[in-house]
């Protein structure tokens, strides 16, 4: 019985794996459409700015800042962070500004709250925990980040193969 549990247990490891070895790309999908949304955000955002402004001063409420430097701080998030996100570069800090941003988006703007069609609210819920995986995982291998790391020998420790572990190597 024993034998038995230790071979589906090997098996099982080897197809956690393969399946490791889909993470950086899977991240880096995250990293695009996540900050994809917010880029297209930033640049309706200084496309128009008087539309802005008009927005930032009689819509969206943001807590302790005047709605000039809010719009500008607004923006400046949706420009900057995604392309750090993106390059994978500062892909934490990146992520946890985004999020900030993010956060501040619905606290700004309680309508969001009272809507029929809850989507809107739920798609900034989705952001944000895309956003909370990418600061606290990081941006993953495919991502300037890593390069930095590995050119500088900083790569950290590196796991042992799941097959290797499990036959105890």
């Amino acid at each position: 019985m024993d034998i038995m549990i230790r071979t589906l247990i090997q098996r099982a490891l080897v197809v956690t794996g393969l399946v490791d070895r889909l993470q950086p790309v899977g991240l880096l999908a995250l990293r695009l459409y996540v900050s994809s949304v917010f880029f297209r955000s930033g640049l309706v955002k200084i496309s128009d700015w008087g539309a802005t402004l008009a927005l930032f001063h009689d819509e969206y409420h943001v807590p302790l800042l005047p709605p000039g430097v809010a719009a500008c701080v607004g923006a400046f998030g949706e420009l900057a962070f995604p392309v750090l996100i993106t390059l994978g570069l500062m892909g934490r800090f990146g992520a946890a500004g985004l999020f900030v941003v993010n956060a501040m988006a619905v606290i700004s703007y309680p309508q969001l709250f009272g809507f029929d069609c809850p989507a809107g609210l739920h798609m900034h819920f989705f952001w944000g925990a895309i956003l909370l995986a990418l600061a606290v995982f990081g941006p993953g291998g495919l991502s300037l980040d890593a390069l930095v790391l590995r050119r500088m020998g900083l790569g950290g420790p590196r796991t042992p193969a799941p097959a290797a572990a499990a036959a105890g190597h």
